[in-house]
Formats: C-alpha cells, sequence, structure tokens
C-alpha cells in the first residue's frame, strides 16, 4: 500500500541509512534466543509483528518464528502474539495460523470506504476497502481475534458518528482511534490529512456521544482510548503509554536487528544497538534508554495545575508542539475540551465498572 500519512516511511527517510530490510531467519533466531535466555522462568513475552507490513515476509517466516519460539521456551514463559496489518495478503492459509497460533490481529481501516480508498490505496493507486472487508470476513470464519485501527485524519474527524457506525458493522467490537502524525519537522496542520486540535475535539465528543449511547442502551462496543480514561478516574493504569504518560513499554528491533525504543522514534539519535551485538537487559539499562524514558515520563510545568493533569499526563511526547515554548501537547487544548465535555459520563461509567467488580 501507499498510505498518504505513512509515518513510519518519513521516519527513514529521515535517517542516515534506511535500513529497510525485511528480517532473515538468522536474524529472528537471534532476537528469540536473546528474550528466553534472559526471560526469568515463567515469565513474559509479546512479539508483536508491524511494519510498513509485516505480512510481506511472507507466511514461512511467521512459522519460522512460532517453531523456534517454541524450541527456545524452556522455562514456561507465557507468549503472546499481535500482528497490525493493512489485512491485503490475508488469505486463508494465514487466517487458519493466526486461528491455530492465536495472533491478535490488528485490521488498519479507515472509518469510512470513501475516506479509507483516498488516503490508503494500493501501490497502482487503487482503493482498499473492500479486500480489507473479505479480510475481515474471513477472520471471522475462522474465530480470530481481532481489532481495528483507525487513524483519524481531517477527513475522518468532520464525520465521527458515520465512521463510528461503519467500523461497528464490521463486526468487530474493539476499536482504537490515534490521531495522525504530521512529517517530521514539517509545520504542523499543513498536510492534505493534517489534523488540527480544533477538528480532533470535535471528532472526540462526537464519537463519545455515540459510545456512550451504546454503553446505555447495553450494545458496548470497546474504544479504547476511553476505557482508558475511564481506567484512569479508577484509579488504575491505562493500556496505552499515549494515555498513562510514561513511555518505555517495550522496544523495537528493525529487520535488520537494530533496536529503538519506540516506533515513533525511529531514528538516528534513539537507535540503541542490535540484536546481534547487545543483549536486550543492556539495551534496556543504557543511558540512551534511561534518558529517553524519563523524558517521557516529564509532564510539562505549566501542565501541572491543569485540572486535567490526571487523565491526559502530558500526553505522547511525539505530539509536543514544537511552536509551544512549554512543549505541550499539540492536541491539549482538544483534550480539554474534551474532558469538559465528557467529564461526567465518563465518572458515570467508572462508578458502574466499580459497583460490578
Amino acid at each position: 500500500m501507499r498510505c498518504h500519512y505513512c509515518f513510519y516511511r518519513d521516519e527513514q527517510q529521515n535517517r542516515s541509512t534506511s535500513e529497510d530490510c525485511m528480517m532473515t531467519l538468522q536474524t529472528a533466531e537471534i532476537l528469540i534466543r536473546r528474550c528466553f535466555a534472559e526471560l526469568d522462568q515463567g515469565g513474559f513475552v509479546s512479539f508483536a509483528f508491524q511494519g510498513g507490513e509485516p505480512t510481506l515476509a511472507g507466511l514461512d517466516f511467521f512459522r519460522f518464528f512460532t517453531q523456534t519460539v517454541r524450541k527456545y521456551n524452556q522455562k514456561r514463559v507465557t507468549v503472546q502474539y499481535a500482528i497490525q496489518t493493512n489485512g491485503l495478503a490475508v488469505a486463508e492459509e494465514w487466517a487458519r495460523f493466526f486461528r491455530e497460533e492465536n495472533f491478535l490481529v490488528g485490521i488498519s481501516l479507515d472509518g469510512t470506504p470513501d475516506v479509507h480508498d483516498a488516503l490508503r490505496p494500493d501501490a497502482s493507486g487503487d482503493g482498499t476497502w473492500a479486500r480489507v472487508m473479505q479480510t475481515i470476513e474471513l477472520l471471522h470464519r475462522y474465530g480470530v481475534e481481532c481489532n481495528l485501527l483507525c487513524v483519524v485524519t481531517k477527513q475522518l474527524a468532520k464525520k465521527a458518528e458515520r465512521v463510528y457506525k461503519s467500523m461497528k458493522a464490521t463486526g468487530v467490537r474493539y476499536l482504537q482511534f490515534i490521531p495522525c502524525l504530521d512529517p517530521l519537522g514539517m509545520p504542523q496542520g499543513q498536510q492534505n490529512y493534517s489534523l488540527t486540535p480544533e477538528l480532533y475535539a470535535r471528532f472526540l465528543c462526537a464519537l463519545f456521544d455515540a459510545w456512550y449511547r451504546d454503553w446505555k442502551t447495553s450494545t458496548y462496543v470497546s474504544v479504547r482510548l476511553f476505557e482508558d480514561y475511564i481506567h484512569l478516574l479508577m484509579g488504575g493504569p491505562a493500556v496505552t503509554c499515549s494515555t498513562t504518560g510514561r513511555c518505555g513499554g517495550y522496544m523495537v528491533v528493525e529487520g535488520s536487528g537494530v533496536v529503538y525504543p519506540c516506533d515513533f522514534f525511529c531514528l538516528d539519535a534513539y537507535k540503541l544497538g542490535t540484536v546481534q551485538a547487545d543483549t536486550l537487559h543492556s539495551l534496556l539499562a543504557s543511558e540512551k534508554m534511561r534518558v529517553f524514558i524519563a523524558d517521557g515520563w516529564q509532564i510539562p510545568a505549566e501542565c501541572q495545575p491543569c485540572r486535567w493533569v490526571h487523565l491526559c499526563r502530558g500526553g505522547c511526547k511525539r505530539d509536543c508542539d514544537p511552536a509551544d515554548k512549554a512543549q505541550r501537547s499539540y492536541y491539549c487544548k482538544a483534550l480539554q475540551k474534551f474532558f469538559a465535555y465528557a467529564e461526567l459520563r465518563l465518572c458515570e461509567m467508572a462508578r458502574a465498572v466499580q459497583m460490578y467488580r
């Protein structure tokens, strides 16, 4: 595919070398061997595959990967698999494999056919919505657990309720919505797909209205962002790092074996090392990783007195507004407007969840 807003292609173009390659079986085995050598007895590891498009590596690569995991997993470590895919290459053989290996499959689907086809065309420039929908139906037939990931762009932000209904109509009940990223080093809001704070606020409020109505009528659909806010109101942790306000929940291993602290920061300045030359523990304990995590935990001083800081947590640091001296999130005003709009209903839902626990 040739997604117009692909942040990962943008990152590759901003590195001294793109390292744009498929992971070899040798590199995969080194990664797996290191993981299980360094994990404790009865521990846990999650392997999440994304790209670009991870299915381009071919099904044989994934078969090798899961077989090699079984080979090295001598400590009864719990293993979790996930893959984020555009769905175009997923045929029956893939669906059968995902079911047998208990993969959680995330499908990228941008809300409505017109917007999806305009912003997520294939290499020939043709729309891809219809093919993605066929993949979702196939995964349903095979009983594969899946969720949908929607990138919120300017085009989608104006039609939140239609987006929500369209995604619900797929039969998938786990939805994620993330704001699109503008290219690195470019002024925010200048691209044809750019999401502005005003549009994001409009989207969040309208989406929440539709989602809340479903909750009130016992036709619940999971929207991860809103659930994170409910968990925070209950005093618990959020699932995503952007709502937790903390970095360092995972590491990225690229096809070449180069390791970065986050997929939003696969840039030269953040390169930690390689799986070929470094242990995972040494990478996690490195000074570069320590600084990255510490920076992610810092909430701007101007945010401290904000009544919503316990929910916003400063947001994802990739969203920091370079035009703001305080380095607040570009979406600060959008989140303030949303929290004021939805606070009472979010608290109502949090109380209901606690009551039934």
